[in-house]
């Protein structure tokens, strides 16, 4: 199905430079093979894999307001798909006014329309305020309260981009759902498998680590063999105005990083005040409210920072039962295994799933270490790490990789971290 009025190629000729450089299916010179195959009525796969030429094809794509979205757009409308764009409100965009890097709220969406605009493509804004409240907020305040570190981006990818959209783009016709995610969907022998970016600076993975293997099926990340130097200078070449905008944060409605002020105005009366802790059993102070810590955190825990001995304190427990903030020495935040709850699995059917070597990666920002995987009943998973690692905090994810590949991941649970001897 064609848009009425809307011809491929019209956002004009792109400059050599971009167009010499890697295409969407990583492949290098065999696209164009591909694509002058295509105009000839050869019956081939076109370069995301589906068997009609690209403008029989409606493809969605996931619209931020950023460069990699408007990018992702550009370069599928430029092949000559069927591209529309969609991006969601998700949350009052007065939180945000003149907040730089926010996503999915006011400038972002003028500045999604105008790339739109500008690469010729239909575009349109849904209202999905209510459904990230539900399935993305208040779960990120229900998790401070119960001492965790929540990560809500997974959420909304989970339960809104990768649902609610997904879903919506099945509606429109679509054939597939592209995003400007930094990772890339191969297809092995059982089906399309998710890998890490060829960029390792910029690999997402590990936010998109709770995509089912339908979901995967369906999606399409033409950015994932890039690096985002690269993004930008095609973003550049095409005109498109967010070229030089700044990247999104983690959470996108929180302003300014005040994430306790957000969840006191979801939950009020959430920073109740109770006692600082010692590890060795010691009340050393007061705090206010379990909301401002996170494990691992040193900075800002008003006791100087520094115990008897001259060693920096760390946050190593958060206990909301008694209200408890526990602290001590970094040897004190030594893990060594680890439970998981809403473990996905994206392992291939038959694969061993009991005490498998894989690597892991803790926090978006640290680098995989070796462990051991054993899968449990209902969703649950045991990680006993090779060596043991500090920081690991109760509500982030631990993500299982092999090689390159996405096994899968879950959620660190709080109650079944056990500290290294």
């Amino acid at each position: 199905m064609r848009h009425p009025g809307l011809e491929p190629g019209s956002i004009g000729e792109a400059d050599a430079k971009w167009l010499n450089g890697p295409r969407l299916g990583g492949r290098g010179d065999d696209f164009f093979e591909r694509a002058r195959l295509d105009e000839v009525n050869v019956a081939v796969m076109n370069s995301l894999g589906f068997d009609k030429r690209p403008e029989d094809t409606r493809i969605v794509v996931a619209m931020s307001g950023g460069v990699d979205s408007s990018v992702t757009a550009a370069l599928l409308k430029r092949e000559g798909y069927d591209v529309v764009g969609i991006t969601l409100q998700l949350y009052d965009h007065g939180l945000t006014v003149g907040k730089k890097g926010a996503c999915c709220a006011g400038q972002d969406i003028y500045d999604a329309r105008m790339a739109a605009e500008k690469i010729g493509i239909p575009h349109y804004v849904l209202d999905y305020e209510n459904r990230f409240s539900d399935a993305v907020m208040q779960d990120f305040a229900d998790s401070y309260l119960a001492g965790e570190t929540p990560i809500p981006c997974v959420r909304c990818n989970q339960r809104v981009k990768f649902r609610d959209l997904l879903a919506q783009s099945r509606e429109l016709g679509a054939e597939a759902m592209a995003t400007g995610h930094y990772v890339r969907r191969e297809v092995g022998a059982h089906g399309a498998e998710l890998h890490r970016g060829a960029d390792p600076r910029r690999d997402q993975s590990y936010f998109l680590f709770a995509t089912t293997p339908e979901q995967l099926d369906y999606l399409r990340f033409p950015l994932g063999d890039l690096p985002k130097t690269r993004t930008r200078e095609i973003a550049a070449d095409l005109g498109l105005a967010v070229a030089d905008k700044p990247d999104s944060q983690d959470i996108c409605f929180v302003p300014e990083g005040g994430y306790a002020r957000v969840v006191e105005k979801l939950r009020p009366g959430a920073a109740e005040p109770g006692d600082m802790v010692h590890v060795d059993g010691r009340v050393l102070g007061r705090h206010n409210g379990l909301i401002n810590y996170t494990v691992g955190q040193r900075k800002g825990l008003g006791l100087g920072d520094l115990n008897e001995n001259g060693q920096p304190l760390f946050v190593v427990r958060l206990e909301p039962e008694t209200r408890r903030v526990y602290v001590g020495p970094k040897q004190a935040l030594a893990v060594q295994s680890l439970s998981l709850r809403e473990v996905n699995w994206l392992g291939n059917p038959g694969e061993p799933t009991e005490n498998v070597a894989v690597t892991v990666k803790l926090r978006s920002m640290t680098e995989p270490v070796a462990a051991r995987l054993t899968l449990g009943p209902g969703g649950t998973a045991r990680v006993d790490l090779d060596d043991p690692q500090f920081g690991v905090a109760p509500g982030q994810a631990c993500v299982f990789y092999s090689g390159s590949r996405v096994l899968g991941g879950g959620w660190i649970r709080r109650e079944a971290a056990a500290k290294a001897a």
